[in-house]
């Protein structure tokens, strides 16, 4: 058992299982796919803290709790089609595609973006399409999406964004008030969607989802 399978295991059972998260697909997603192998390769040693990872240019990779809790309220079905907005290095994509039929994996930044063509592919995700692309614009030639899921903190989710949503989907966004965010879930019913709060955590706030400055004459 390699050190890196230990401390995966520790990871679950220190960060996710006591978050209450206990549904099967997470934990074995969770589990199985090698966190280590979707950072850069100075931050192997720190890829199983507790805390969000710094990826440079204001991105991090999700700490494992939030990201599993916000797995946790979106339950992906394996009939789903996911949109994994700012998908960085492809950790996520690769936990999501563990539980959803098919996964778009959406990143703007291009080295990001072949890092995680590469990691996905070593992984054996071949249920992930990458897509090239501004964050808040989405991937709407993939979609319509059944779940919608933003790896990172937003002060807004523009319009384009959750028009690419399906009747009847889920979308998870963490919203940002200065240090402190709460993950909502929002549930979309015709052309409405209607936020609830999940949990309280914290992340950088994506350039792509700041709330624009009002315009002042």
């Amino acid at each position: 058992m390699s050190d890196f399978t230990t401390r995966r295991t520790m990871m679950v059972d220190t960060q996710v299982r006591p978050s209450d998260v206990t549904k099967f697909p997470i934990i074995d997603a969770m589990l199985t796919v090698p966190r280590e192998q979707f950072v850069p390769a100075t931050q192997r040693e720190a890829a199983y803290m507790g805390e969000n990872l710094d990826l440079g240019q204001g991105r991090v990779l999700l700490e494992p709790r939030t990201l599993a809790k916000m797995l946790d309220v979106l339950a992906i079905n394996n009939n789903e089609l996911v949109l994994d907005i700012g998908c960085a290095m492809g950790y996520s994509a690769a936990v999501v595609a563990r539980m959803a039929e098919a996964v778009v994996a959406l990143e703007e930044d291009e080295a990001m973006a072949k890092e995680a063509q590469d990691a996905l592919m070593d992984a054996g995700a071949d249920n992930v399409l990458m897509h090239v692309g501004p964050l808040a614009e989405g991937a709407a030639a993939h979609g319509p999406y059944d779940v919608i899921l933003i790896e990172g903190g937003v002060s807004e989710v523009p319009h384009s964004i959750l028009d690419q949503l399906k009747d009847g989907g889920r979308i998870a966004a963490l919203f940002m008030d200065g240090a402190l965010g709460e993950v909502r879930v929002g549930y979309k019913r015709g052309t409405d969607v209607s936020w609830r709060m999940a949990f309280n955590a914290a992340a950088p706030v994506l350039e792509d989802f700041k709330r624009q400055a009002a315009f002042e004459l």
